[in-house]
């Protein structure tokens, strides 16, 4: 049974991001991946509240894409949350990459969104 053994695993590097991220003050910039789209959102670690979120299954984003399953998908979140960040006044973020390995979609949203003025 590979499939429950993986999630098994994800679910476990989930929690040890999640844990290197409880002292933080900064809202964290949390991303989450699925085989056909990627999400984004800005939360406050204080209240727990989502201050904004974007993804590919946005309309504004969606438009100009061949795939929302990519790294110029992601790039694009990446840019999209990076710009709705700035409009709030929020500079600097934590990035909780949810248990997903850095790499691939995940890499590509961050480095669009340091590209953006986001300092993560």
């Amino acid at each position: 049974m590979a499939v429950p053994r993986r999630r098994e695993l994800w679910k476990k590097r989930k929690v040890r991001v999640r844990k290197q991220l409880r002292r933080t003050e900064i809202p964290l910039l949390t991303v989450f991946r699925s085989s056909k789209h990627i999400y984004a959102s800005l939360t406050d670690p204080l209240t727990g509240k989502t201050l904004t979120s974007v993804s590919t299954r946005s309309p504004s984003i969606r438009e100009g894409l061949e795939k929302t399953g990519d790294k110029a998908a992601a790039k694009k979140v990446g840019e999209a949350i990076a710009a709705a960040a700035i409009q709030r006044k929020i500079e600097r973020v934590a990035f909780n990459r949810n248990g997903f390995i850095y790499a691939g979609r995940i890499k590509a949203l961050a480095d669009a969104a340091r590209e953006a003025g986001l300092r993560l």
